[in-house]
């Protein structure tokens, strides 16, 4: 009974943890930009590399890109300059939108690169060979080790949620009000407008005696 219940959180877990890897063509001279919202204080790593067309030949000079990984409020946090492959590690300091932004140089005849990306965020960034390895854990211990970590990942993420949906909310009642006066002051401005053109007209007509 115990194993099966730490079977099912393992698969939960697995299916919690924030891991994004996939593959993609990239034409010469255009941009693709991915973008992973990520939490304050959540560690993030991320490689990639471009496939090689040729297998066994060396990689042509013209399948090269820059990459530039930026937050939401534009603060840089890996660049890199016609290369084939790189990999990036940090913690966020700030919660939002990250970008990974990948460019190639236009060529004649246009190319197209095909790059293979893995970015990981929260538990499944860890290094979870090398924790095995210093501390010399038995393989339930690790899993367990993993389960808390998912665990306390999953609580984070719920606060984080909550506080994004407060910010919502409140938006959501600051553009209600705004709104709201907005149709109170056009329905004040229609009104006055009518009321002028009202007596202007009953003005006119008096005085050319048709009232």
């Amino acid at each position: 009974m115990i194993q099966r219940s730490l079977q099912i959180f393992v698969i939960l877990g697995f299916l919690l943890t924030i891991t994004q890897s996939l593959r993609f063509d990239l034409q010469s001279g255009h941009t693709k930009c991915i973008s992973e919202d990520i939490k304050s204080n959540s560690m993030t790593v991320g490689k990639y590399h471009i496939v090689n067309p040729n297998e066994g030949y060396p990689l042509p000079d013209t399948h090269r890109v820059t990459v530039r990984v930026t937050s939401a409020y534009g603060n840089n946090y890996h660049t890199a300059d016609h290369v084939e492959s790189g990999q990036f590690a940090y913690t966020a300091v700030e919660s939002g939108d990250y970008m990974a932004c990948f460019w190639t140089p236009e060529h004649n005849p246009p190319v197209t690169v095909t790059i293979d990306f893995d970015w990981k965020t929260g538990v499944a960034a860890k290094d979870w060979g090398s924790v095995a390895k210093k501390g010399t854990v038995e393989v339930m211990e690790l899993e367990l080790k993993k389960l808390m970590d998912t665990v306390n990942s999953i609580h984070e993420e719920m606060f984080y949620l909550r506080d994004r949906e407060e910010e919502m909310q409140a938006l959501n009642r600051t553009t209600n009000s705004r709104m709201y006066w907005l149709g109170f002051l056009s329905f004040l401005v229609c009104s006055t407008v009518a009321g002028l053109q009202y007596f202007y007209l009953k003005n006119f007509f008096e005085r050319k005696k048709l009232l």
